[in-house]
């Protein structure tokens, strides 16, 4: 029987491909992660249903985060996360972690080096998250997405891969034509509250031009897919021309962002990553308290290679997004300048193979 493989941290869309693969060849996958969207929320994660939909193992692990200021409940949670990381390794015994950053794989990894469970480490953006930087002395690999981070993290130990694209975006049969041409707004796991109060007023005006695909979130103290509800009921003979969700899986996701004219959304690393590789044009709307403000580094890059537009958070409001949105639509798209790789899945299970077999 082959081993077990943990699989921890705060970008699962990329490590999900690898755990798939892995899972297929035969090998035990044990997820740690957030069951809920949020704290105080009870909806399920998109991460936890994305993770049980494939029939892997998930495991709550409920640690505290880092910040800036002292915060004394906090401080408890961390350490009673590294206590919970302890249980779940000394009951599974996996034989390595896999970690794609994000503060719950600091507990994880930490916790593995001390009773001797090695890990390897994913960074997705162009810099380098606080998270990878704080695991980098106690992983044995630093795989990273782009040659721009190798200068981040101790030499011998990196190696640039690219990241992990889901197989069904790459796939051309899940392209469709919609008429009137599609706008897809998605915002990340969670959706964005924010973002979706400044889209909510001009949706009417939106699905008079386009069809409005419209990912929420699930969040059960914003009751932002009520209020979708809502709006598409006053939509009248237009309210077919307004779909939403609080989140699209696999083949959904995939057809819509490959449908799209364009797409509206944060500027995650994977998001922003998959929009590059397809050339998509994108209004980016970075969240502006992300460690190293990361997000508006990936904006930035994608503006660069792909002419995204760049909305600052503290510049949105409806009438500027639907400005951004019409001007986009006006535009040609544009070709990434830089070729991104498509096969890091591939890389990476590559890698993994061959440390197994060290260890």
């Amino acid at each position: 029987m082959k081993p077990t493989i943990v699989f921890t941290g705060g970008h699962h869309n990329s490590a999900l491909v690898i755990a798939k693969i892995l899972q297929k060849e035969g090998y035990r996958i044990i997820w740690i992660g957030h069951k809920f969207t949020a704290r105080g929320d009870k909806s399920l994660s998109a991460e936890y249903q994305e993770i049980t939909k494939a029939n892997i193992r998930f495991l709550e692990l409920k640690a505290g985060k880092f910040y800036q200021k002292f915060n004394p409940i906090e401080w408890i949670k961390i350490i009673l996360g590294f206590f919970q990381a302890l249980v779940y390794l000394v009951e599974y015994r996996p034989k390595l972690i896999f970690s794609s950053g994000g503060y719950l794989s600091v507990p994880v990894v930490i916790v593995g080096w001390l009773i001797g469970i090695p890990s390897i480490t994913h960074e997705q953006t162009v810099i380098a998250g606080w998270a990878n930087k704080a695991i980098s002395p106690f992983v044995k690999k630093i795989l990273l997405t782009y040659d721009s981070s190798v200068k981040n993290f101790p030499k011998e130990k990196s190696i640039v891969v690219g990241l992990p694209i889901r197989k069904e975006l790459l796939n051309s049969k899940n392209t469709k034509k919609f008429n009137p041409k599609l706008i897809y707004i998605s915002c990340g796991k969670q959706g964005s509250h924010i973002i979706n109060k400044n889209i909510f007023p001009i949706i009417p005006k939106l699905v008079e031009k386009f069809t409005v695909v419209h990912q929420t979130g699930a969040n059960t103290l914003t009751k932002d897919s009520d209020r979708a509800r809502r709006m598409k009921d006053k939509l009248g003979e237009m309210k077919d021309r307004y779909i939403y969700a609080p989140y699209f899986f696999d083949e959904d996701v995939a057809k819509y962002i490959r449908s799209a004219s364009v797409v509206i959304g944060r500027a995650g690393a994977h998001s922003v990553y998959e929009l590059m590789v397809l050339g998509k044009k994108a209004v980016l709307i970075p969240i502006p308290w992300v460690s190293h403000n990361e997000q508006y580094l990936n904006a930035k890059l994608a503006e660069k290679e792909i002419g995204s537009t760049i909305l600052e958070e503290k510049d949105l409001t409806p009438e500027i997004l639907y400005k951004d949105i019409i001007e986009l639509t006006k535009k040609p798209a544009v070709k990434p300048a830089t070729k991104l790789v498509t096969d890091a899945a591939e890389k990476i299970t590559r890698i993994i193979h061959e440390f197994l077999k060290e260890v």
